[in-house]
């Protein structure tokens, strides 16, 4: 047991540090700038209080991130109650309420010395950082191409409201047909066979059938609407700024799948069907891959459905308020994936659509299974096991069961 906890209030410029003892005692509280020197300092003024001290943060990322990689490299432990388990907390707590008082310091540092519970601020080691900073960008710049193709369809409806409705603006394409041709009247003097050839030289699949789908749209079309050339111009810089998306979006693929393949995991993770390697990537930066952290499969699955029962009523089951969202991304749609590619999955979801449970039930309660079996392999490193669950999910007779000790076993 630790002689004293310090509790970080984390800022974006400033944090608040304070250190208790066993007695409720604060031998220090200080504000502290968010600079390596500065920090540097307080470590050292912590560590001359006592050197069995346990250190305790309400973020795990944005401006607590030079913090926790000086106690990574100074080897100090870290416990991590999140900002929510702080705020509902700091209400039964005497104090102040301003934001430079150094109550949710205090409260951040009494609660790692009360609870055993707590999780680290970020687990796994350097692949999963990695990783983690790959997979956020890969989705914000997949989130960026959502929001450009819609101003994309939005100035179509506008002007060609035939050839909006046609193609799928997300394959290449129709958006490279776009950076072209915009309007109906342009499609309709190029024609068919020249739009193809156009297409074909910048190695477009499916040119004839598109050159035509656009001719078609162009054909049914013969009024110029008010404010087309502008259009046009805003609609050709659209596509173009969603070719450079697509090409962004596959250069970080390429990055993630490269750096998947270091991880001494990233064999077991993609044997799970449907895992292709960004999901198994957004696997590894939820969880670090780090199952000892978590303890069990329970609560690495934070998202798996909670009983709220109350008096006579029982089987009251709701999700979670606090759970992780990429963990739970990357399982629910490995689920969705492999129920179209493998028969286990798919007799599984079956069988709870059979008992009465709506599609997201169903994928949801097969993707906490999966998550078990996820676990366990990982937990053990058992290359046996991987081959022999291998074949047996593919032939559908994969089974698991909980022993009394909470762990998962695998069956014939």
């Amino acid at each position: 047991m630790p002689e004293i906890w310090a509790g970080v209030d984390i800022g974006k410029e400033l944090h608040h540090c304070v250190v208790i003892n066993a007695d409720g005692e604060r031998p220090l509280s200080r504000r502290v700038l968010n600079g390596e020197a500065e920090l540097l300092e307080l470590i050292g003024g912590v560590l001359a209080i006592s050197t069995d001290v346990l250190w305790a943060v309400d973020l795990n990322h944005g401006g607590a991130a030079l913090l926790i990689g000086l106690f990574l490299s100074h080897d100090q432990p870290m416990a991590y109650p999140t900002g929510l388990a702080v705020y509902r907390a700091s209400a039964t707590y005497k104090g102040g309420e301003g934001k430079t008082d150094g109550k949710d310091a205090f409260v951040i540092a009494d609660q790692a010395r009360m609870r055993k519970d707590l999780g680290l601020p970020r687990p796994g080691g350097e692949i999963a950082v990695d990783l983690r900073t790959l997979t956020a960008q890969s989705l914000d710049v997949v989130f960026d191409r959502t929001r450009q193709i819609n101003r994309l369809r939005t100035q179509l409806k506008e002007t060609f409201r035939a050839l909006e409705r046609s193609p799928e603006l997300v394959d290449k394409g129709p958006v490279m047909l776009l950076t072209g041709y915009q309007t109906p009247a342009a499609i309709r003097r190029a024609g068919a066979k020249r739009i193809e050839t156009w297409l074909k030289n910048r190695k477009v699949r499916g040119a004839a059938a598109l050159a035509k789908t656009a001719v078609e749209a162009a054909q049914a079309q013969h009024t110029a609407l008010p404010g087309e050339k502008p259009a046009a111009a805003m609609v050709a810089r659209l596509a173009k700024g969603v070719m450079a998306l697509n090409e962004e979006i596959a250069e970080l693929d390429a990055l993630i799948k490269a750096r998947l393949r270091e991880h001494p995991h990233a064999e077991v993770i993609r044997s799970l069907p449907g895992m292709d390697p960004r999901l198994g990537a957004e696997f590894i930066a939820a969880t670090g891959c780090d199952m000892v952290a978590f303890g069990s499969a329970d609560r690495l699955a934070g998202f798996a459905p909670r009983p709220r029962d109350s008096g006579r009523v029982s089987g009251n089951l709701r999700r979670p308020k606090r759970y992780h969202r990429g963990l739970l991304r990357s399982m629910h749609l490995s689920a969705m994936v492999s129920t179209t590619t493998c028969p286990a999955p798919k007799v599984h979801y079956q069988r709870k659509r059979a008992e009465g449970k709506g599609h997201k039930q169903a994928l949801l309660a097969l993707a906490r299974r999966r998550l078990n079996v996820l676990w366990a392999m990982i937990r053990d490193h058992d290359w046996e096991v991987l081959s022999r669950w291998r074949g047996q999910w593919r032939c559908g007779v994969f089974a698991t069961t909980r022993q009394p000790s909470g762990d998962v076993r695998f069956q014939e």
